[in-house]
């Protein structure tokens, strides 16, 4: 079974000469640079969808919050 799949890009000079730059003073394959550059991107993606996520979370919550306070302010009368 291959884990692998190969895929071909087209990206502007300018970051193909930095990655090529990368690659040899890192020793590292480019197709590995490529790789860890999409888990980076894919991971900061991720992280701002939770945030906000959790922002439109604390909103409900803050609405929830209030009504359950004025529903307890009433009971309390």
């Amino acid at each position: 079974m291959r884990t692998k799949r190969k895929v071909s890009l087209t990206i502007d000079e300018e970051i193909y000469e930095a990655i090529e730059k990368a690659s040899k003073i890192h020793q590292i394959a480019k197709s590995q640079l490529a790789q860890e550059a999409f888990r980076l991107w894919l991971k900061k993606e991720t992280e701002a969808l939770m945030a906000q996520g959790y922002e439109e979370m604390a909103e409900e919550d803050e609405a929830f919050a209030g009504l359950t306070f004025e529903a307890q302010r009433e009971i309390s009368k």
